[in-house]
C-alpha cells in the first residue's frame, strides 16, 4: 500500500515544540541574569510553569474527537473510512477519477433499441450471458441481466447446453460461448464492442439471409452504432457461426473469426439522482471530475455532457489513442481530458499517475479485481460496497456502501470539515497559550510582580483553554466549505498567514490581560489586580473562541450553530466566575471580590477583542473580497 502521509497535526507539532522548548530554556538561563532577585531554582520553576501553560494539552482530546466525529458521521452516510490518515488526504482531493457504471449511473441497464433480427439477437445474446433466474428474478452482471430480461419478456430465452466459454476480456472487449444445438451441431456466439466485433465478422445476416461483409453494410452499421451512442446508449454487437463439429481448439484466436454479424443491442443506464448536482458541487470545490468507462467514446461523451463533466474545451480520449501518447506528453496534457473511453486496467493506472504528476491528490473509484492496481496507486482508493469485489475493497482506503458518487462528495465535505475544526482548535489553543505567555513575560520585563500566580494560570489553562478547543473540534461545516479550492497538501497548517494571525491574537489577549492587571494594581492593589487579570484572561479566551469559528463575521455565520461551543462558553464562564464568588475557592486561588467599577472595567476589557477581530474581518472583506478558484488553471482569480 502507498506510504501514508504525515498528518498536519504532526507537522504543526514539529514547528511549535522547538519554539516552546527554546523559550523555556531561555527563561531558565537568562532570568537570573536580568533580575538580580531571581535565583536559578526560581527561574527553573518559572520555566516549568511556562512549559505547562504553553502546552496545548487539549489537542490530545480535540483532534481524536474531531476524527471520531467525522468518521461517525461518514458511516451514517454510507462511507466506511479505514483510518484517520485517509481523512487527511480526502480533504485535499483535486481529482476524482471514477468508473461511470454503478457510480454515476444506477447500474440498472434496460434494453431500449435493437438493430437487426430482434428475436435472434435476443436469443443469441441471452445464450452468451452468465445469468441465473431464481424464482423469476434475473441475477448477474447488469448488462447481461438487461439482455436476459428482455429475452424472457419477448419469450426468446431459449436454453441450449453450453459446452465452453471464453470470458469477457477488457482488452478483447468480447465474450464467446459454444452451445450445442438440438440437431447435434454447435453454435459459436460472440457479443461485445461493435467496432471490435465487426472486425472479426466475414458475413452479416439481413432478412434471414447471410451476405458477404461489404463496405456499404459496414458503413451503415457503424452509423447506426454512432447514433445509438449519441443517445447515451451502451451498445453491444451480437454475432454467431453454426458449425457441424465441436471446435478442436477453444481459444479466442480460433473461435473469434469468420463470424456472421447479427445486429446491435442498445441499453440505457440512467444517471443516479443527484449526480449532476454533485458534479457541479465538485467543480465549485475546485475538484476535477474525470470519467472512465468501457463504453464507446460517443456514448461516454453524451453521458459526460449531460452530467456536465465534459464542458467547454475539455476533451475525451479512447484507450487506443492513449496508447499512442507517451507518459511525459500525457502528464503535460492530462488536465485537458475529462473522459476516457474504452479503457483497460493498465490505462487506469497511467491516468492516475499522470494526474499525480501535476501535484494533485487523486481519488480513484473501482469495483472489480482489475481495478485493484489503480485503487492502490491512487491517494484515496474508493471501492463500491454493494457491487465491489473483496479484492477491490481490500485495496481501497474508503468503501461506499451505496455505490453512489454523491456520497464521495459528502466524504470530501467531511474531510474538509475535520481539517477546518482541527485547524480552529490549534488556532485557538496556540493563540490563547501565547496570550498566557505574553502576560507572564511582559510582567517580568516590566519588573512588576507576576500578574498571575501559577495556580491561577493552571486553572485558566485547564478550563478556559480546554473546553472551547474541544467544542471547536465539533463545529458543523461552514456554508462555503465546498466552494473553496482544495488545499495544497504540501503546505503547513500555519501557511497563508495563520501563524501571523495566531501571534497577533495571542499578543492581543496577553496585552489586554496586562492592561486589566495594571489598572487594578495602580488603583486598587495587587490582589484586586490579579483578580481582574485572572477573570479577564479567562473571559478573553472564552470569548475569543467565537472569533475563531469562521473567517467571516460571527454575526453573519451565527453564534448558536455549534451547541457544544455555546455549552463550553456557558460552563467555562460559570466555572471562571464561580471561583471568585465562592469564598473557599477564592481563598485557594488567592482571589478577592470586585466592586461594580472593577467589574465594568474587567468586562469591557474582556469583550474588546471581539470588536477588534470583527473590524479586522470587515477590513479583509473590503480589501480582498471573495476568492474565486479556477480548478483547471489551479489559480485563485
Amino acid at each position: 500500500k502507498k506510504a501514508k502521509t504525515e498528518t498536519f497535526v504532526s507537522k504543526a507539532a514539529k514547528i511549535y515544540t522547538p519554539i516552546v522548548l527554546g523559550l523555556a530554556v531561555l527563561v531558565a538561563i537568562f532570568m537570573p541574569m536580568l533580575f538580580k532577585n531571581v535565583t536559578y531554582s526560581q527561574s527553573i520553576y518559572k520555566a516549568l510553569i511556562f512549559l505547562v501553560i504553553s502546552c496545548p494539552c487539549s489537542i490530545a482530546i480535540s483532534v481524536p474527537l474531531s476524527y471520531f466525529s467525522g468518521i461517525g458521521k461518514s458511516s451514517k452516510e454510507g462511507i466506511l473510512i479505514k483510518g484517520s490518515d485517509y481523512i487527511d488526504a480526502i480533504k485535499d482531493i483535486k481529482e476524482i477519477v471514477f468508473d461511470k457504471t454503478g457510480t454515476l449511473t444506477e447500474n440498472n441497464m434496460k434494453v431500449v433499441e435493437i438493430i437487426g433480427n430482434k428475436n435472434k439477437i435476443l436469443e443469441y445474446g441471452a445464450l452468451c450471458c452468465n445469468c441465473e433466474i431464481n424464482e423469476g428474478v434475473v441475477e448477474g452482471e447488469p448488462t447481461e441481466v438487461a439482455i436476459v430480461k428482455e429475452a424472457v419478456k419477448e419469450k426468446q430465452n431459449k436454453i441450449l447446453p453450453r459446452i465452453c466459454e471464453i470470458p469477457f476480456d477488457s482488452n478483447r472487449k468480447l465474450m464467446t460461448t459454444v452451445n450445442e444445438l438440438e440437431n447435434g451441431k454447435y453454435r459459436i456466439i460472440t457479443k461485445g464492442a461493435p467496432e471490435i466485433l465487426l472486425g472479426i465478422c466475414d458475413y452479416y445476416e439481413e432478412n434471414n439471409t447471410v451476405h458477404d461483409m461489404n463496405s456499404t453494410f459496414l458503413s451503415k452499421i457503424k452509423n447506426k452504432n454512432e447514433k445509438m451512442a449519441e443517445k447515451a446508449l451502451r451498445v453491444l454487437g451480437v454475432a454467431y457461426l453454426d458449425v457441424d463439429i465441436m471446435p478442436k481448439e477453444i481459444s479466442a484466436d480460433f473461435l473469434e473469426k469468420g463470424l456472421i454479424f447479427e445486429g446491435l443491442i442498445g441499453m440505457i443506464d440512467p444517471p443516479r439522482k443527484g449526480v449532476k448536482e454533485a458534479v457541479l458541487a465538485c467543480r465549485r470545490a475546485g475538484i476535477k471530475t474525470v470519467m472512465i468507462t468501457g463504453d464507446h467514446i460517443t456514448t461516454a461523451k453524451a453521458i459526460a455532457k449531460d452530467l456536465e463533466i465534459l464542458r467547454g474545451r475539455e476533451l475525451a480520449i479512447t484507450g487506443q489513442e492513449l496508447d499512442k501518447i507517451s507518459d511525459s506528453k500525457l502528464e503535460k496534457e492530462i488536465m485537458n481530458y475529462s473522459v476516457f473511453a474504452r479503457v483497460t486496467p493498465e490505462h487506469k493506472v497511467r491516468i492516475v499517475k499522470a494526474f499525480q504528476k501535476t501535484g494533485a491528490v487523486v481519488a480513484m473509484t473501482g469495483d472489480g479485481v482489475n481495478d485493484a492496481p489503480a485503487l492502490k496507486k491512487s491517494d484515496i482508493g474508493i471501492a463500491m460496497g454493494r457491487k465491489g469485489t473483496d479484492v477491490a475493497k481490500n485495496a481501497a482506503d474508503m468503501i461506499l456502501n451505496d455505490d453512489n458518487f454523491v456520497t464521495i462528495v459528502d466524504a470530501v465535505k467531511q474531510g474538509r470539515n475535520i481539517f477546518d475544526n482541527i485547524k480552529k482548535a490549534i488556532h485557538f489553543l496556540i493563540a490563547t497559550n501565547i496570550g498566557e505567555i505574553v502576560t507572564i513575560f511582559v510582567g517580568l520585563l516590566l519588573g512588576v510582580k507576576s500578574p498571575l500566580l501559577a495556580v491561577q494560570l493552571l486553572w485558566v489553562n485547564l478550563v478556559t483553554d480546554s473546553l472551547p478547543a474541544i467544542a471547536l473540534g465539533l463545529e458543523p461545516p461552514e456554508k462555503d466549505i465546498m466552494n473553496r479550492p482544495p488545499r495544497d497538501s504540501r503546505k503547513s497548517i500555519f501557511a497563508d498567514g495563520l501563524m501571523g494571525k495566531i501571534v497577533v491574537e495571542g499578543f492581543m489577549i496577553g496585552m489586554f490581560t496586562i492592561l486589566a492587571f495594571f489598572i487594578g494594581n495602580r488603583y486598587y492593589g495587587i490582589e484586586v489586580a490579579r483578580t481582574m487579570a485572572f477573570i479577564s484572561l479567562g473571559m478573553l479566551e472564552l470569548i475569543h473562541s467565537f472569533n475563531v469559528k469562521s473567517e467571516e463575521s460571527i454575526f453573519k455565520v451565527g453564534l448558536f450553530e455549534n451547541k457544544y461551543l455555546v455549552g463550553a462558553f456557558l460552563l467555562g464562564t460559570v466555572l471562571q466566575l464561580g471561583i471568585v464568588f465562592v469564598p473557599t475557592l477564592a481563598e485557594i486561588f488567592k482571589l478577592t471580590q470586585l466592586n461594580t467599577t472593577q467589574w465594568l472595567i474587567t468586562i469591557a476589557i474582556s469583550i474588546a477583542p471581539i470588536i477588534i477581530v470583527e473590524l479586522q474581518k470587515k477590513f479583509n472583506e473590503l480589501k480582498f473580497g471573495k476568492v474565486v478558484y479556477d480548478y483547471k488553471t489551479r489559480q485563485e482569480v
